[in-house]
């Protein structure tokens, strides 16, 4: 572990751009993604809205009379912005929400991705330096790719007047499901985005160890 954090620390260091590209490109294609693609194939949005109880929130989480795990929860849990698509007799056609703990999501899964192709891209200078073996980082720049396209399209979102709380916007694109399949979805999304989101733990860690021991030898090597 302390060799996998040297060396996401020091790719991280020599790639702040692309770490950062990565990272704000993830999370504008999270949030904005959703909202394109239901616009697209269901009705365009109609409005967009902020908590008008926000302001509110610095008191209720100072206040001692309710709980801790009430008050997290209700944060976690707590709607920031929603975007909402007018239907027929008052009902929304479909609605896009974001709430704390989706962005706190969201926000996580940029940086690891960020980290994931700093860690490549200076893993590859290195290889190139001949500083470590070059096998293995183009396959992993590409592992990155697909691991990319397979959790923003498998990210669950928060919507409105769909029959499920949590569903991914693939599913809500379509008209007519049934409660059940709806229901299914949500599940298979979450369990999908698990899975992505710790495969690419395990990659940056493997990267970042790999980038570690890489960077040791470099050092070595200049000092002799």
């Amino acid at each position: 572990m302390p060799q996998a954090l040297l060396g996401i620390r020091r790719a991280v260091g020599a790639r702040p751009g692309l770490f950062g590209g990565v990272a704000l490109a993830v999370l504008a294609l999270d949030l904005v993604l959703p909202i394109a693609v239901l616009s697209l194939v269901r009705k365009p949005w109609d409005y967009a809205a902020f908590n008008a109880w926000l302001p509110n929130l610095p008191g209720y989480l100072v206040n001692s009379e309710v709980p801790l795990g009430r008050r997290l929860d209700f944060l976690w849990d707590l709607a920031l912005v929603w975007f909402v698509a007018d239907g027929q007799y008052g009902a929304p056609e479909w609605g896009f929400s974001v709430s704390v703990g989706d962005l706190v999501r969201i926000g996580a899964t940029g940086l690891l991705f960020g980290a994931f192709f700093a860690l490549w891209a200076h893993g590859r200078d290195l290889a190139r330096a001949g500083a470590c073996p070059a096998r293995g980082w183009r396959a992993g720049g590409a592992a990155g790719a697909v691991g990319s396209v397979l959790g923003l399209s498998s990210a669950p979102c928060g919507v409105v007047g769909c029959g499920a709380p949590v569903l991914p916007v693939l599913g809500l694109a379509f008209e007519g499901l049934s409660s059940g399949t709806l229901a299914l979805l949500a599940g298979v999304s979450r369990w999908t985005t698990a899975a992505v989101m710790l495969a690419v733990i395990w990659g940056v860690l493997h990267l970042g160890r790999r980038v570690g021991a890489a960077e040791a030898v470099h050092a070595a090597a200049r000092v002799g």
